[in-house]
């Protein structure tokens, strides 16, 4: 018998796929375009489209991002637009940060950190109209640099972890600009750094009963026939431009913070 929150029953039916296969479509593009796993959408469109339970909902999107995020990777790797060491620090820091911010969850007003953050998410986004990332500049990794990659792996992980919020919405910011990093490495950066984390949190949430393998499979699938199309966009259109529509990604992440924020404290 399987987990009692398992969405895997005879509800599956042509709709119910059709709507898998259109939140993973949507996912792949912002995955592309933003360097991010596309989870800020799964999990939403999971529990309002189609009923899942929240935990349900996240960990089948985590398991979604795997194979999403991978497709990303070389997507942004063929032109070099990744850094792959720094990648792996970053992810190295993230594990241990995501297990502290488990840690700090019941410890912590979560509805303050949330507040907090989306104040953060304004001051990033007015920031990118300000500091515009010159493409083709190398991610050099000095000893400083790898100091502060350690640390922001942290700080990822932490808020991860607390949160639930993405690493990417974090990580592609703070490379461009914190590290100088053009825009394209930071986004195909983060999406290398996604996976190991990915797999190890969804190993762990396939025990727990947390993850529904065949939506996941089929919004993780789906999500992969348009990453690459994001990334192409991404690389199409000039730096400027892409702060302004990262911006906007931004804006709507802070929207949901709020938004949860407000409903945690009408409860």
């Amino acid at each position: 018998m399987g987990p009692a929150n398992d969405v895997t029953t005879p509800t599956w039916g042509v709709s119910r796929v059709l709507v898998h296969v259109a939140i993973g479509l949507a996912a792949g593009i912002l995955s592309g375009m933003f360097g991010v796993g596309g989870g800020t959408v799964i999990v939403p469109l999971l529990v309002l489209l189609l009923g899942y339970p929240q935990r349900l909902a996240t960990g089948t999107s985590l398991a979604a991002i795997v194979p999403t995020a991978t497709v990303g990777v070389i997507s942004y790797g063929v032109s070099g637009d990744v850094g792959w060491v720094q990648a792996l620090i970053l992810a190295a820091g993230a594990v241990i940060g995501a297990q502290v911010g488990s840690w700090l969850l019941p410890r912590v007003p979560v509805r303050a950190l949330q507040f907090g953050f989306a104040a953060f998410l304004v001051a990033v986004i007015v920031s990118l109209f300000f500091i515009i990332p010159t493409r083709g500049e190398p991610f050099e990794l000095t000893w400083w640099a790898v100091l502060g990659l350690v640390g922001l792996g942290l700080v990822t992980g932490v808020l991860s972890g607390l949160l639930g919020v993405g690493g990417g919405i974090v990580v592609v910011p703070a490379l461009m600009l914190l590290f100088g990093t053009s825009d394209l490495i930071a986004r195909g950066t983060s999406l290398l750094m996604m996976i190991p984390t990915a797999v190890s949190g969804t190993i762990g949430n396939i025990r727990r009963g947390n993850v529904s393998l065949l939506g996941a499979a089929i919004v993780g699938l789906s999500a992969c026939t348009t990453t690459a199309l994001g990334a192409w966009i991404a690389k199409s259109i000039d730096p400027f431009t892409g702060n302004v529509v990262f911006a906007v990604f931004l804006a709507f992440i802070g929207g949901q913070l709020v938004w949860r924020a407000a409903r945690r404290r009408s409860k």
